[in-house]
C-alpha cells in the first residue's frame, strides 16, 4: 500500500465532504478514479460511510449532437439553478477520452460562470478507457457530490452513441437538446435516443432562429407521437429554449419538477432509483470479471492465444469461452 494511501483516512475525508469542503471533494473523486487496489477498497469504505447522505439531488442527463449548445445551455441553467438557491454540480461522461483527451477544458471555458460560481463544480469523466469504466465512476462522483451538498447533478454526454443511454440510466431524466431546422435532420435521428428521452428542447430559438426552431419542435412532436410513452403518467414535451439569450429556461426546468411531482407520486420515482442501483452492481460485477480475466495469469497468457485462434477460425468461440471459463474456475 502507497504511504499516500496509508495516511489518507476515509472517515476524516467523509467529515470533510459532509461540511462541504471543495478541495476534500476533489481529492475523494480523485481516489474513486484511481485503478490502484489500496485506492479502490478506500473508496468503497468512503461511500459506504458517505451512503446516507446520498440520493436526494435531482440527477438530470443531457445530450445532443455537437454544436447543439449543450455547454452554454448548461451554463445558462445552472446559473439560473444557483441563482435560485440550488448547489449544481456538472459532470461529464466521455467515452472518447482516451483517444481526444476528452473536451472537458473547452467546456469549462465555455462554461464560463458556472466554472467561478461557488455554488457550482464541474468534473470531467475520467479516462478510463471504456465507457463501462467511465460510467462507473461517474455514478461514484455523482454520490460523492450529493454528500457534499449538491442538490441539482447535471450529467453532460460529451461523446456520443451508447454514453447516451448510459447516463440515460443513471440518471432521474433525461433531456435531449436538438437543433432548429428539424426537417432534413429527422431522418437522421436515432429512434433510440426519442425513446429514452423525457423532453426535448429545441435549442437557438433566439432571433431569426425563432421560427425555424418551432416548426423543427412541431415535427420532433410528430415524431415522438408514433413512439409508445415510457410511462403512462408523464408524455414527453417539445419546447424551444435558448441557452445563449436565456429564454425558455426557467419553463423547462418547471417541466423537469412536475416529472418529479408526478414520478413521486405514482412511486415510479423510488422505482427507478431502485432499479438503477441493481443495475450499477451487475455492471460493476461485470466489469471487476473481465478486470480478473485480464490480470489473472492463469489466463492473461492462454487469452492472447486463444484471440488468434478464434480469429483464425482454428477454434470455436464457445469452446474458447469454455477454455477461459476453466481456467478461472468457472464450472458450467
Amino acid at each position: 500500500m502507497t504511504t499516500k494511501a496509508k495516511t489518507l483516512d476515509p472517515i476524516r475525508l467523509a467529515d470533510d465532504i459532509r461540511s462541504g469542503n471543495r478541495a476534500s471533494l476533489a481529492r475523494a473523486i480523485t481516489l474513486v478514479e484511481s485503478k490502484k487496489a489500496d485506492h479502490r477498497r478506500l473508496a468503497r469504505l468512503l461511500i459506504q460511510e458517505l451512503l446516507p447522505l446520498t440520493g436526494k439531488a435531482l440527477r438530470v442527463g443531457i445530450t445532443g449532437v455537437p454544436g447543439v449548445g449543450k455547454s452554454t445551455t448548461i451554463d445558462t441553467l445552472g446559473s439560473n439553478l444557483t441563482e435560485a438557491g440550488h448547489k449544481v454540480a456538472v459532470l461529464a461522461v466521455d467515452p472518447s477520452s482516451t483517444r481526444t483527451g476528452g473536451s472537458i477544458l473547452g467546456d469549462k471555458t465555455r462554461m464560463a460562470r458556472l466554472a467561478v460560481d461557488r455554488k457550482a463544480f464541474i468534473r470531467p469523466s475520467p479516462s478510463a478507457g471504456t465507457l463501462g469504466g467511465v460510467a462507473a465512476k461517474t455514478r461514484e462522483t455523482m454520490l460523492l457530490c450529493e454528500a457534499a451538498g449538491f442538490d441539482v447533478i447535471l450529467v453532460e454526454t460529451v461523446g456520443i452513441g451508447q454514453s447516451e443511454t448510459t447516463v440515460a440510466d443513471m440518471v432521474d431524466f433525461f433531456l435531449v437538446l436538438m437543433l432548429p431546422g428539424a426537417g432534413d435532420e429527422l431522418q437522421g435521428i436515432k429512434k433510440g435516443v426519442l425513446e429514452i428521452a423525457d423532453m426535448i428542447a429545441v435549442n437557438k430559438a433566439e432571433g431569426d432562429g425563432a421560427i425555424r426552431a418551432r416548426s423543427a419542435a412541431s415535427d420532433y412532436r410528430a415524431a415522438l407521437h408514433i413512439l409508445a410513452p415510457k410511462s403512462p403518467n408523464w408524455t414527453p414535451p417539445v419546447i424551444t429554449v435558448s441557452g445563449l439569450a436565456n429564454e425558455g429556461l426557467d419553463h423547462l426546468w418547471q417541466q423537469i419538477e412536475v416529472y418529479r411531482e408526478r414520478m413521486t407520486a405514482s412511486g415510479e420515482w423510488l422505482e427507478k432509483r431502485s432499479r438503477q442501483q441493481v443495475a450499477w452492481m451487475w455492471d460493476m460485477l461485470q466489469q471487476r470479471m473481465m478486470e480478473s480475466l485480464k490480470s489473472n495469469s492463469r489466463t492473461a497468457d492462454r487469452l492472447a492465444s486463444l484471440e488468434e485462434e478464434v480469429r483464425a477460425g482454428k477454434t470455436a468461440v464457445s469452446l474458447a469461452v469454455d477454455e477461459l471459463a476453466g481456467l478461472m474456475g468457472l464450472a458450467e
